[in-house]
């Protein structure tokens, strides 16, 4: 399957329309199935040094960056959205394009988690080439693009109520995903990089690229 980025339904829209609420709701379901937060949780750690903070991009309602605050982590959010109800006063929210945000030199370490592949390669470079000026280390979870993946959701989802934004959103979500080394080339991330990638049995893809 050749890598393709398809425009996603939830982009369209508002963060308080019915159907966006109903699609956070089975994000939360996937992302507990992917086992996306308790990875972060084990990953983030031995990258961030004292008095240090991580950048979660995308963040979305911020629930991953406020759930590795209360594991002692300290994420600030970057994403379009307004910051969500609820998000710590001590803790930073940047309503911003991640690609146009020229606030990345504040941390050493960014997280993305199912961000990364709703841009093209072409995107990915320029973003990557402004990571690269500062970040010490960029931690991922995307999707592992196999068509194995869409059938298995396709099937699964009606189990757990998934609505038409998460069906379609997740089969051209994997569609745009990943495989092998593809994301950290994707962002420049070769030389003066140590990078390791690994595909989960259930459809997770996970990057971690620390500069040498």
């Amino acid at each position: 399957m050749n890598r393709a980025c398809l425009p996603e339904l939830l982009d369209s829209l508002p963060p308080d329309h019915p159907d966006a609420i109903h699609n956070r709701r089975d994000l939360r379901i996937i992302n507990r199935f992917m086992r996306n937060r308790p990875w972060f949780e084990n990953a983030l750690p031995p990258l961030l040094r004292p008095g240090e903070r991580a950048l979660e991009i995308g963040a979305g309602m911020g629930e991953l960056a406020m759930a590795l605050g209360g594991k002692g982590v300290p994420v600030d959010g970057l994403d379009l959205w307004p910051s969500p109800a609820g998000w710590p006063a001590q803790r930073g929210w940047h309503s911003a394009d991640l690609r146009s945000f020229d606030g990345y030199g504040a941390y050493p370490v960014v997280l993305g988690n199912l961000i990364f592949h709703q841009f093209t390669d072409s995107e990915l470079a320029e973003l990557g080439g402004k990571l690269r000026r500062s970040a010490r280390a960029i931690v991922a979870c995307e999707p592992v693009r196999r068509r194995l993946s869409q059938v298995l959701m396709a099937a699964v989802a009606p189990f757990f109520g998934a609505n038409h934004v998460t069906l379609h959103d997740a089969h051209v979500s994997v569609t745009a995903g990943f495989r092998g080394n593809e994301l950290a080339l994707a962002l420049g991330l070769d030389d003066g990089w140590r990078c390791t990638s690994t595909e989960t049995g259930f459809g997770v893809y996970r990057m971690v690229a620390v500069r040498r």
